[in-house]
């Protein structure tokens, strides 16, 4: 991948990146706007920068296209002279890195504890390895999505991350029964479709379980999940 600077933009935004582990604007093409957004210190403003500066390389988040003039998903078309492509969001797996490597690398005590302990509960659950999808995120099994700009790729069904804040679920929070279970887990924040859970100890581990279960359930082949945040 390209080692492309990021933009010019403010402090808080380049520190957001640099805590969540992405080195390069090259990183985030294929990575949920969402999930970047939900970073402390990163703000619209910022989010916008980047998106434009991603433009300029032809790179775009998961749940976007640069070539049309808002999210893609709302019945937005193509610019004029623009050609759907496939936004193959598998090249952000890190063959040479195993997940196991990566969460003992983590720099916390906290961080390591909270990844050793989802990396044994996602495997439990779904019955697959865990496979890196950029530089901070452990994924399971892979989920294509489609977007009405004709823009496509792949994402996995579920994921967690032990960000330096709080550990973040992906593809959690969107079925109706996935919310009636989140009202039973104890302190957590939610944005979308992920779960944010700054202390595992204040969760309930049976309705973790639960929930894990039912995302990899419901966003399977069939399933309503884009997975994003």
């Amino acid at each position: 991948m390209t080692e492309i600077p990021f933009p010019r933009t403010s402090r808080p935004a380049l520190s957001a990146l640099a805590h969540a582990g992405y080195t390069h604007l090259g990183e985030l093409d294929g990575i949920p706007m969402r999930a970047i957004l939900d970073l402390h210190g990163m703000g619209p403003k910022g989010v916008g920068t980047l998106r434009r500066a991603m433009a300029e390389h032809g790179w775009a988040f998961a749940d976007d296209d640069p070539r049309v003039g808002a999210v893609a998903g709302g019945g937005v078309s193509l610019t004029e002279g623009a050609q759907p492509e496939r936004n193959n969001n598998t090249n952000l797996r890190v063959g040479e890195r195993s997940a196991h490597e990566w969460v003992a690398s983590l720099p916390k005590a906290r961080q390591r504890d909270q990844g050793e302990a989802m990396l044994d509960l996602f495997g439990e659950v779904t019955g697959v390895d865990p496979v890196m999808w950029g530089p901070s995120i452990v994924g399971y099994g892979e989920l294509h999505y489609v977007y009405e700009s004709g823009r496509e790729g792949d994402m996995p069904r579920v994921a967690f991350s032990p960000r330096s804040t709080a550990l973040t679920l992906y593809g959690l929070a969107e079925s109706p029964d996935a919310l009636l279970l989140l009202d039973r887990l104890g302190r957590h924040k939610r944005s979308i479709a992920c779960v944010h859970i700054p202390r595992l100890e204040d969760v309930d581990d049976a309705v973790l379980r639960d929930l894990v279960t039912l995302a990899w359930a419901t966003n399977g082949p069939g399933g309503a999940s884009d997975a994003t945040c």
